[in-house]
């Protein structure tokens, strides 16, 4: 994979960061993780369908953590040691009373930046992924990620057996034929092309009201490299023959159990033929009509989250407002 000299993502990708160190040789030992679980030092992060408790102080934002005597009952997955620390999740209920009105009636939930300072509320990677300091912000991405896969991957694919945690949460295991199972990761690309002009193609999904829009993407095949992924996706989605793509970076996007890999690629054509199964719309914008259609508010952009939004502002060469 070539990359051209300057094409460098701007800004961090908020959901690649992550200070603990993963200490995989401790999986497989048993009784290192009772000792580190017994450990009055040891914190625990709860998680339930993607979420987990945080907290604001001022303008900061953090994940709260637990010791395990306050853990709540859950599967348990080793996430890694930082100085002589070691932390866990447990996939429970989040103990957080719902929100009521005067009538005892539930409400939305409180967003992070109405909650009040110390006040624990529920949120999940999208809300709070690019606000959490890069030790809390790896450590909920990869129990979300854990969570997913532990959710949808209870029974042997062989025999249907129920399995077994093992491993610090990393393998399961079927009791009646001993097959070993492990996390499922799909590697997916995402990409923006540009056109000789320099123009960029945004795309809207079927799915997604109008105005929001991003950047092509899809998911790798089997037997397929990266790059022809790029090629494939591009042409199968809006028609486009495109050459020479560069890879960027990339971050894990448990939504699922996705991992993104970012691409620049530059367009042979600029014709548009949509594939209406996968895309609604889709349209070049150079930087003042890109910078337009945002201040009008008839464009919206992915998060500062995601992947996408940093190709689009390294080809912008700033930072855009306007998110979904």
């Amino acid at each position: 994979m070539s990359m051209i000299a300057g094409e460098q993502l701007l800004g961090p990708l908020l959901l690649a960061r992550g200070t603990v160190d993963r200490s995989a040789a401790m999986r497989a030992d048993a009784d290192a993780l009772e000792r580190a679980w017994a450990d009055p030092a040891t914190r625990v992060l709860l998680v339930s369908e993607g979420q987990t408790l945080v907290s604001r102080a001022g303008g900061q934002v953090t994940a709260v953590l637990y010791g395990t005597a306050e853990a709540p009952p859950g599967e348990r997955y080793f996430l890694g040691v930082e100085s002589g620390v070691s932390y866990f999740a447990v996939a429970a209920p989040l103990p957080v009373p719902p929100r009521g009105d005067a009538n005892g009636r539930v409400t939305v939930p409180m967003r992070i930046d109405e909650t009040p300072d110390g006040r624990p509320v529920a949120a999940g990677l999208r809300q709070v992924g690019g606000l959490l300091g890069d030790r809390d912000a790896g450590l909920l991405v990869y129990a979300v990620a854990l969570e997913a896969w532990h959710g949808t991957h209870q029974h042997c694919p062989r025999c249907g057996s129920p399995t077994e945690v093992q491993h610090g949460g990393h393998v399961r295991v079927c009791p009646r034929d001993g097959s070993q199972h492990f996390p499922r990761v799909d590697p997916a690309v995402i990409m923006l092309v540009r056109d000789a002009d320099d123009r960029c193609l945004l795309a809207r999904g079927p799915q997604w009201p109008a105005g929001r829009m991003s950047v092509l993407a899809g998911f790798v095949e089997p037997g397929e490299s990266l790059e022809h992924a790029v090629v494939r996706e591009v042409a199968e989605e809006v028609g486009i023959a495109v050459t020479r793509p560069r890879y960027l970076g990339s971050q894990p996007w448990p939504f699922p159990r996705s991992l993104m890999l970012g691409f620049f690629a530059d367009a042979l054509s600029t014709d548009v033929t949509l594939d209406l199964e996968e895309i609604a719309e889709a349209r070049w914008f150079t930087r003042e009509e890109l910078a337009g259609a945002l201040a009008s508010g008839e464009v919206r952009l992915p998060p500062p989250v995601s992947i996408a939004r940093r190709l689009i502002e390294t080809w912008y060469g700033g930072h855009l407002a306007g998110d979904w």
